[in-house]
């Protein structure tokens, strides 16, 4: 267990982010970089680090055999010859997913059945007893990848993916995931983890801020809260699993996290039009113990003005669909220009049930009310915006690769960012005050 191959997978387009972040965190500093997550050799406390302090990874995994293959009967060999009764026990329950990009194989369902059978067969060789399926909630996560030629095949150390933190009980309709909340505050370069006080920490504002996931996040970010200390992880019930070595890493992330003043102002500001989403987003914020930290009113993004005096940093995922409804087409835009390209998604199997289609994708095929595109009302923040915010920065996310247009903007930089199958990208527009007009000649 000294030195294991962890791979971390992550929504496209984080791979960069992701990287550092696992090498802050490990130390580690040959951390490989591939097409939707990364790869690294580590030791077992590093997997239990990663689960604990990653905020961008879907999972972290651990490889246990790549090869090639050519056909079922290859997948069954190779799981055949991996050791997973030094991993877990006849008596838990198990769940194989299978996914492909670009397989051959014709029925992921059977090649899901191939491998829970090599695996079942292995334990009643070497134990005697065959383990359980169950899909719903097992006790460990098998997981296989198949290219054109190769398979690799993984335990999973997380468990519930690494987005679902603990705190979120209240949300909305299509929340935004934790991991791509993470990802877009990386992506803005904040300060918030690195600055040395509180007192140089840039004010994060979100003004549509939904169920509050953007300002939560970069709370936290802020005070260092280890994102997975509310939670379960897969590794607990796995039998390398050491609990003394796992409170002791948690009690040091306990001390890692800093103290907050009394009195002192809040650094990270949300407001939203919904005043039932600022109620979701208050009681989320307690739970995840930053609330002290941040400021939540109810208010139209088009008359709020800005929450302090220092000029900060603005970063909103408009809420498309019935709150406002903009970019409605941009969605499936994205999805025909990548089918265009010759892009193709992963086909995932799961033994014993269907997979089920990403979570929070809906609102981006909506219009607005009227069947309008949302201009006028993109148009109208952008003014707001130059007349009020001067000195910010603002960072949007749309799967609108037009928005600059609407808003009359030119943005200083794009950043692509997939929301699940959505090709997203996050715009940022450097705030100027607007000139008054010239006086006329005499």
């Amino acid at each position: 267990m000294n030195q294991l191959n962890l791979f971390l997978p992550c929504a496209a387009g984080v791979e960069d982010y992701l990287a550092a972040e696992v090498t802050r965190i490990t130390g580690e500093t040959a951390v490989q970089k591939s097409r939707a997550g990364v790869a690294l050799q580590a030791s077992w406390r590093d997997a239990l680090k990663l689960n604990l302090h990653c905020r961008l990874a879907q999972r972290v995994l651990v490889q246990l055999w790549h090869g090639g293959y050519r056909s079922e009967n290859d997948l069954y060999a190779a799981a055949s010859e991996v050791a997973w009764e030094i991993w877990f026990t006849p008596q838990q329950t198990i769940k194989v997913e299978v996914t492909a990009q670009h397989s051959p194989l014709k029925s992921l369902n059977f090649a899901a059945l191939k491998i829970k059978d090599a695996v079942c067969d292995r334990f009643r060789d070497k134990r005697g007893e065959r383990p359980s399926v169950n899909t719903t909630w097992p006790d460990v996560r098998l997981y296989a990848h198949l290219t054109t030629d190769t398979v690799s095949l993984y335990i999973d150390t997380s468990g519930e993916p690494l987005f679902k933190r603990g705190w979120r009980e209240d949300k909305g309709d299509a929340p935004l995931k934790e991991t791509l909340a993470a990802a877009m505050i990386a992506a803005t370069g904040w300060n918030g983890a690195e600055a040395e006080s509180l007192d140089d920490i840039v004010p994060l504002y979100d003004p549509c801020c939904g169920s509050g996931t953007v300002a939560i996040e970069a709370a936290q970010i802020a005070l260092r809260v280890a994102p997975g200390l509310q939670r379960r992880f897969a590794f607990e019930k796995l039998l390398p699993f050491q609990p003394h070595v796992w409170h002791a890493l948690k009690d040091e992330a306990a001390k890692q996290r800093r103290e907050w003043p009394a009195g002192r102002k809040p650094i990270v500001f949300g407001s939203d039009v919904a005043f039932r989403m600022v109620d979701f987003a208050q009681r989320n914020a307690e739970r995840a113990g930053v609330a002290f930290a941040m400021e939540l009113r109810g208010g139209d993004a088009l008359q709020r003005m800005p929450p302090t005096d220092k000029p900060g940093v603005m970063l909103l995922n408009p809420p498309y669909g019935e709150r406002i409804a903009a970019a409605g087409v941009a969605g499936q835009s994205a999805q025909v220009r990548a089918a265009e390209r010759g892009a193709r998604a992963p086909r995932t199997f799961t033994v014993g049930a269907k997979a089920a289609p990403e979570p929070g994708l809906g609102r981006e095929s909506a219009q607005m009310a009227d069947g309008s595109d949302g201009s006028d009302f993109f148009a109208q923040l952008a003014t707001h915006w130059k007349s009020h915010y001067a000195g910010w920065s603002a960072w949007l996310l749309t799967p609108d690769l037009k928005l600059p247009g609407k808003m009359r903007f030119k943005e200083s930089r794009r950043v692509p960012l997939w929301n699940g199958p959505i090709e997203c990208r996050l715009f940022r527009f450097d705030l100027t005050a607007r000139r008054a007009p010239a006086e006329p000649s005499a």
